[in-house]
């Protein structure tokens, strides 16, 4: 029994050195015991906490003062937050906040050339850095009346991929026109194609289409009526969705129109603008006359009777919008050509030809055409009237810059500038570059026309109804020549017509660029900075905010832009691209 209870006692000895040396050593194991609700207070409670910054919070009202809490994609919480925990915290310093920028007119996703855009190979491109780096987290895409068919399978290539921003897809007009018509499409369609195309939307509406584009200054969208696109759009205003146009016409006459070619009076921007607002005001859709412009030297100053026929058509209830990319100069790449196709794609007087320009030519292919045509009476003249009338669209020959050509002594000059050193005229000097250039490049030269004034880009910037947008797609280095509006378009909106000129205020231009397109979308869950909408926002420091792309060097991000949010993940940080893809395929809430 005395053996018993010595082993009895030992045994609970052991178990009370266990208990003191456990409760000694517990600290430094690093394992305290805590309740439930210690345990939530030792987790960080946002993922983000942005402190002391000014909010512009899209709405277009003033700015102030306030901390902001991102949890799980979200904005979590707006105010004086300054004693939670987070994840990361920024202090702001005096930067402001503001909604991710929403691009209505973007080509980040471009059917023509899908490998450049968000469907690409290539995840660095499908992060978009040139458009997530100046603030864009949406991009609206299919644009111009172009879209991959069906919808359905561009939808779910994007979500297996991932992309580097939100995408708003649009079903292309020129698309369904293919789908129906096929190659004959050089006619106004007929109502029982008008029904196969409705149908076809109809379908690429319920498969997350939220509306359509239209290129109608293109083919195959140039031979359309206006009642083809009203019976269209009478199912995008059922489903709640949108029309975005790229009109008929952006000055006096087509990209498409030559004086000698035609003997009918072409459409002007006037007429483009009044067709938008029949087919809003006949089918009940909203309606966006895109990138908004007023083109060429004959025609500067148009904007104001282009905005008061928008303005009589809202005040009829008309739901018509804009949006503009703040620019004088048009055209993606800068391949201005003053030369008419029609040198070296002939055709007979009074046919009009939108032929391409023979990209394999031989060398001296496009000098010995405009030879041939300078060399025959009846022909030269015309010639000469064609390129007067192009120098004049695009902005008068001190507007019409050279970029590229054999002769450096050439490049950075202006037309009106190399005709007077030449002691020739200016449309004397468009020959002059096709003959002394590249002979298998159209026009010998690669030239930007200027071609818009800045007092309409002004007008129509301050307009309540005007969204920026960039009309631009996703850009990398090694793309060779690109837009400046690539890589700077929203910074340049509120840089140069916000804070230098004074154009409209930050709020305003904030506005124009997040709220305005969600409301012209109906997209309820971004634009603005409200608690429990989705956490694309972007910090600026509008001390150093600056577009940095110019035509010569294009490929430069804007300086200013410190942190990017994509549904709460950084895809800019401190100013460095993180190459995160964030984003995701947006889908229309139908009403």
């Amino acid at each position: 029994m005395a053996g018993f209870g010595t082993l009895l006692w030992m045994s609970w000895s052991r178990v009370a050195v266990t208990f003191v040396l456990t409760v000694l050593l517990w600290p430094s194991l690093g394992a305290q015991p805590v309740s439930p609700s210690q345990q939530d207070r030792a987790q960080p409670a946002y993922d983000w906490l942005f402190l002391g910054g000014r909010v512009l919070d899209g709405s277009g009202n003033p700015w102030f003062l306030a901390d902001l809490a991102v949890k799980d994609g979200r904005i979590a919480a707006i105010g004086d937050l300054g004693q939670a925990r987070a994840s990361r915290k920024v202090e702001m310093n005096g930067r402001f906040i503001v909604p991710g920028f929403i691009d209505l007119h973007s080509h980040a996703d471009d059917s023509l050339r899908s490998s450049r855009g968000l469907r690409s190979s290539d995840p660095q491109r499908r992060a978009a850095p040139n458009l997530v780096s100046q603030g864009i987290t949406t991009a609206v895409v299919n644009q111009d009346g172009r879209s991959p068919w069906p919808i359905a399978e561009q939808k779910s290539e994007l979500i297996e991929l991932g992309i580097g921003l939100n995408a708003v897809l649009l079903a292309g007009h020129g698309t369904l026109r293919g789908q129906v018509m096929g190659a004959d499409f050089k006619r106004p369609a007929r109502p029982d194609e008008v029904q196969q195309m409705r149908e076809l939307l109809r379908q690429a509406l319920a498969q997350g289409a939220w509306g359509v584009s239209a290129g109608l200054e293109y083919e195959p969208g140039r031979w359309s009526t206006t009642d083809e696109l009203v019976e269209l759009m009478k199912e995008v205003a059922a489903a709640g969705g949108v029309y975005i146009s790229h009109q008929r016409s952006e000055g006096a006459d087509p990209m498409w129109f030559w004086p000698s070619r035609s003997q009918n009076r072409p459409p002007s921007l006037l007429d483009a603008v009044r067709e938008t607002i029949e087919i809003g005001e006949r089918s009940g859709a909203t309606v966006v006359a895109s990138h908004i412009k007023a083109k060429g030297e004959h025609y500067w100053g148009a904007s104001q009777a282009a905005i008061e026929l928008i303005e009589r058509a809202r005040q009829r209830g008309v739901e018509v919008w804009a949006d503009q990319y703040p620019y004088d100069t048009t055209g993606s790449d800068g391949s201005t050509v003053l030369i008419p196709r029609w040198v070296w794609r002939p055709a007979s007087p009074g046919q009009e030809t939108e032929e391409d320009d023979g990209e394999d030519a031989p060398p001296e292919a496009y000098g010995q055409a405009l030879r041939s045509v300078l060399a025959d009476p009846e022909a030269a003249p015309l010639l000469r009237r064609d390129v007067a009338h192009e120098i004049a669209r695009r902005g008068g020959p001190d507007k019409i810059v050279v970029f590229d050509h054999p002769d450096p002594a050439m490049i950075g000059r202006t037309l009106s500038e190399l005709a007077a050193s030449h002691g020739i005229s200016p449309v004397e000097m468009a020959f002059k570059l096709q003959l002394e250039g590249y002979g298998n490049r159209p026009g010998g030269a690669r030239l930007r026309g200027f071609s818009l004034a800045e007092s309409d880009i002004r007008r129509y910037a301050r307009r309540p109804w005007t969204a920026t947008a960039s009309d631009a797609g996703i850009a990398l280095p090694e793309d060779g020549a690109v837009h400046a509006r690539y890589y700077g378009t929203f910074p340049r909106k509120l840089r140069r017509y916000a804070i230098e000129r004074s154009v409209l205020s930050l709020a305003d231009a904030v506005r124009s660029s997040t709220s305005l397109p969600a409301r012209i979308l109906r997209l309820s869950d971004r634009g603005l900075l409200q608690a429990g909408l989705a956490a694309d926002l972007v910090v600026i420091d509008i001390d150093d905010l600056q577009d940095q792309a110019t035509f010569f060097k294009p490929h430069q991000h804007a300086s200013g832009v410190d942190f990017v949010l994509v549904n709460g993940r950084a895809v800019l940080d401190q100013g460095r691209l993180t190459g995160e893809l964030a984003g995701r395929v947006l889908l229309p809430h139908r009403r």
